[in-house]
């Protein structure tokens, strides 16, 4: 059974989304939070596997929850699926960068809802090839000039670098897989390692650090 607990300032949409989810095969809401100050307290409380969090809220934002949430002061990190009125707005775009799992619209079907919350708390992240070529150009907007590779970049072996610019560039793992005639499987592999050296919690921040350390810089295309 998936725990999920739900994070949104407004009553009426936090109290509809929990009745979905309880409603919902495999999954169990533990409880509901108004703020991100609440969440976090939550979290450590009932340990949720899931947390799909509003973004924008009183007090404490859900980006500011999600670095508390995922964070090393926390000991327990559970997955963060974000939930927004806007399509990767700046805040979608910190949330990811602290490590969430992925992000939804408030105006997602509800069973495209239960099927992500399912996704996540298997361990995969909801990032296809269109959301990262999004996230691409918000990164783009924001920092024109990249920096030099970071020395984090030095742990990587040469097929790991491979990988994670494959990633950057928004190719999904199989995608990735014929490239380089490798299984999907490997791929994964290759991926999880990169994200353990790096200190990552999502593909999301490996986009992310690909882009900010000048591994890839945007407007390249994939060789």
């Amino acid at each position: 059974m998936t725990s999920v607990l739900v994070v949104d300032d407004q009553v009426l949409i936090r109290a509809g989304l929990a009745a979905l989810i309880a409603a919902a095969p495999g999954l169990t809401v533990v409880g509901e939070a108004s703020d991100g100050r609440e969440a976090v307290a939550l979290s450590a409380e009932h340990r949720p596997d899931v947390v799909l969090m509003d973004i924008r809220m009183p007090d404490m934002d859900g980006v500011t929850a999600t670095a508390h949430l995922l964070g090393p002061e926390s000991a327990h990190h559970p997955r963060v699926l974000i939930l927004t009125t806007f399509d990767l707005d700046e805040y979608v775009y910190a949330a990811l960068s602290a490590g969430a799992s992925g992000f939804l619209l408030k105006d997602t079907p509800p069973h495209r809802l239960i099927a992500a919350l399912t996704t996540v708390a298997e361990g995969d992240h909801l990032l296809t090839p269109s959301i990262t070529r999004r996230l691409i150009a918000a990164f783009a907007s924001r920092s024109p000039d990249p920096s030099p590779p970071a020395p984090a970049l030095d742990s990587l072996t040469g097929r790991e670098n491979e990988v994670l610019r494959l990633v950057a560039h928004g190719l999904a793992n199989l995608d990735i897989a014929q490239r380089l005639h490798v299984t999907e499987a490997t791929v994964k592999t290759h991926l999880n390692r990169t994200m353990t050296k790096l200190g990552l919690n999502s593909r999301a921040q490996a986009v992310v650090v690909a882009y900010e350390s000048g591994l890839v810089v945007p407007g390249d295309g994939v060789l």
